[in-house]
């Protein structure tokens, strides 16, 4: 399939450690499955990082004309307290005690929640969604072929993953370089750890304990599965044994996407996906996000500014802009500093575009002097794209289009200076890419009506001001529009508008 920049596509796959050229199994068609929220508390940074990641892959290929099928999942049951010791309650079933409702109430609400803060970061929702416990005959089904095959074994109702089995005829650990025995995961006198064979095995399936309250038939036991059987049973069932892209946050490289692969390798024989995408983790003033150290911040705090760590409320389109200055792989720090900057660059951004679709092409535009810069800016668009999703030098890119775009506006650069096709490029790229590729809206206040008529009175008034030669009135309005984040801009006929959050 024929794609619409000259450069093509490089992702960098975690698994080879190389950027690589991204060929689909069958194009036009894409297969993209990313690991989606445990929903059993409020979405915080750690799930817009990864959304919003992802988002962008998806809003890109679809950008190249690739048709997408987006499976990401939610994980409503077998979510263990202890991950890698696969001990302690359900994460879900202990929220669900703690507050004495049903376990899919707790789901419900905590994905609707997810949804809504998604939402209004303006990622797309995935093509399916499918959860763990809808998917139990089909786990129950994969487990059968995992034991046929011989990399598996049931023991007093549980059944793990035999790893030794397993490391006979395949590597483990190359996705996240571990090594294996480096991994002694708790202590041999943990809960479940006398029933395996080596204590690197992980389960497939766990026998129920009386008390817990989420528990399903099998050939096995009354039981529940493991965490990490629903990605490799809903992924290949919805994209097929096969598929060209798995991503997730760097967190789950190990131990939950190194049991995926072992999953598949162990029921089909090969590996599940050709790409793996990880992004990296979000920090906090420099430190590591945890409730422990009080910087933990979920995005209905970020958004009302209802947290001791923030001195505002902020729009979810900064926080996405924040997001997209950095390039997915690397870590990002939320800070009051970061994100006041990323409103004012946001905000330069989103008045560019807006100036440019109220301007009128050039009527005699073919001298084409700064046609060159114009059109190197606009390609390098693509490239960055095109070179692992590189977000950061796209809105480098796109900042210096704005900038053609002030100076047109401004009169500083003629339009006689640029030709009608270099114009159109301009256009085009500007408007698909902020809006169709990096995902950005307009800014979104609270009542963007009422905002308006109160700005525009206050514009009367100062008018009024003016024309009875009241200029310390006249000045003192646009000195404390300005202290709040309005900037009032008037040109040469007289004429005032405004601008919010600018420099």
């Amino acid at each position: 399939m024929a794609q619409k920049e000259q450069s093509k596509l490089h992702l960098y796959n975690s698994l080879s450690r190389n950027k690589e050229l991204f060929e689909p199994i069958k194009p036009p068609f894409v297969g993209l499955y990313v690991c989606g929220p445990t929903v059993y508390g409020d979405p915080h940074l750690g799930h817009a990082r990864a959304a919003i990641t992802f988002d962008i892959v998806y809003r890109y290929l679809k950008h190249l004309g690739y048709k997408v099928r987006y499976v990401r999942n939610i994980t409503d049951v077998g979510h263990l307290e202890n991950e890698e010791a696969e001990q302690g309650e359900d994460k879900i079933a202990k929220k669900a005690r703690l507050q004495e409702i049903e376990p899919m109430e707790v789901v419900q609400t905590y994905t609707i929640k997810y949804h809504e803060g998604m939402d209004a970061l303006n990622c797309i929702r995935p093509s399916i969604e499918p959860t763990a416990s809808g998917h139990i005959i089909e786990q129950i089904e994969l487990i059968e072929k995992i034991l046929e095959n011989g990399f598996a074994y049931e023991v007093n109702g549980s059944v793990y993953f035999d790893l030794m089995k397993y490391r006979e005829s395949n590597d483990y650990g190359t996705l996240s370089g571990k090594v294996l025995e480096d991994l002694q995961v708790g202590s041999r006198g943990t809960e479940g750890m006398e029933e395996k064979k080596s204590p690197y095995d992980f389960a497939l399936w766990k026998k129920a304990n009386p008390e817990h309250i989420m528990r399903w038939r099998s050939p096995w036991s009354v039981g529940f599965p493991g965490w990490h059987l629903e990605c490799t049973t809903m992924s290949t069932k919805y994209l097929g044994e096969k598929f060209d892209i798995h991503g997730g946050g760097l967190d789950l490289q190990f131990p939950h996407h190194e049991a995926e692969i072992a999953q598949c390798r162990g029921a089909h024989g090969h590996d599940p996906v050709n790409y793996w995408m990880h992004n990296n983790m979000v920090t906090i003033d420099g430190s590591k996000m945890s409730k422990s150290a009080g910087n933990f911040i979920n995005l209905e705090e970020l958004f009302g500014g209802d947290h001791v760590k923030l001195d505002k409320a902020y729009d979810p389109m900064v926080v996405r802009f924040l997001m997209l200055q950095s390039h997915y792989r690397s870590k990002i720090d939320f800070s009051n500093e970061a994100l006041a900057a990323a409103e004012k660059g946001y905000q330069k951004l989103m008045n560019a575009v807006d100036t440019l679709n109220k301007m009128d092409p050039p009527k005699n535009g073919t001298d084409g002097k700064i046609d060159n810069e114009i059109l190197d800016a606009c390609n390098r668009c693509h490239s960055a794209m095109n070179d692992d999703f590189n977000t950061a030098l796209v809105l480098a890119a796109l900042f210096d289009l704005s900038s053609k775009v002030n100076a047109l506006h401004n009169g500083q650069i003629n339009k006689s200076e640029l030709s009608i096709s270099a114009f159109t490029s301009l256009s085009k790229t500007m408007n698909e890419f902020v809006f169709d590729v990096m995902g950005l809206k307009a800014h979104t206040k609270s009542d963007d009506s009422k905002t308006d008529e109160l700005v525009q009175l206050l514009i009367e008034i100062r008018a009024e001001a003016r024309e009875k030669k009241d200029f310390a009135t006249s000045d003192k309005i646009r000195d404390d529009l300005l202290e709040i984040g309005i900037r009032l801009k008037d040109d040469k006929s007289g004429n005032t508008t405004y601008e919010f959050n600018a420099s």
